[in-house]
């Protein structure tokens, strides 16, 4: 982990955002599609649609139109104006900052509330993503079959001290260096610890 944090000290995630709303969406509509794709979809939205209220106005048919090149388009518009109906109903339009609720938004799952609470509340979550999930038992790092279990051994291998940054430490990792189809191997400063045998070459 300290090997990584000398490469990003201060990592933050990619997606674009205006504030805890925003990213909130954001997140939602990364499920299964690229942090790339999502800002592209949501530049022009973000620009003028950043509160519950002005999604609820906008509407589930309009906000289609913004984020069709996302995958599962359709499921993610009818979440995200429900969960900006529930923000607005049950907590005054403020993304909450407790797990627990989060997770009662529709369309908000375990990891995207870890998301939110690591970016906006600083607190040291590890939402495991296709990225962490893959270096976590590709490198042998914290090894299991299922998200869950890779985040729940990864809470326990991670120095407390290092905890706030691991997820986007880990996650870029994943997705500039431990790649999935041609990890960069040579390039990899965490090699000599990783149990990956069929490492690539220069």
């Amino acid at each position: 982990m300290k090997r990584l944090a000398k490469r990003m000290p201060a990592p933050k995630t990619e997606l674009n955002y205006k504030n805890p709303y925003t990213l909130l969406v954001a997140v939602v509509l990364s499920a299964q599609a690229t942090d790339t794709g999502v800002n592209k979809a949501t530049k022009a939205l973000f620009a003028s649609i950043d509160t519950p209220e002005k999604m609820v106005a906008l509407g589930e048919v309009e906000l289609k139109k913004h984020i069709r090149t996302i995958g599962l388009f359709n499921s993610k518009a009818k979440n995200v104006i429900a969960l900006s109906q529930m923000l607005i109903d049950k907590h005054e339009s403020v993304v909450p900052g407790e797990r627990k609720a989060l997770e009662a938004l529709p369309g908000v799952g375990r990891k995207t509330a870890g998301v939110v609470l690591n970016e906006v509340f600083g607190e040291p979550a590890i939402a495991v993503d296709t990225h962490i999930f893959r270096v976590a038992n590709r490198s042998g790092l914290a090894c299991g079959k299922t998200p869950d279990q890779v985040e729940q051994k990864l809470y326990k291998v991670v120095p407390e001290d290092l905890l706030l940054h691991a997820h986007h430490w880990l996650i870029l990792f994943g997705r500039y260096v431990c790649k999935a189809r041609k990890p960069d191997c040579p390039n990899c400063e965490v090699r000599e610890f990783c149990v990956f045998k069929n490492k690539t070459e220069a």
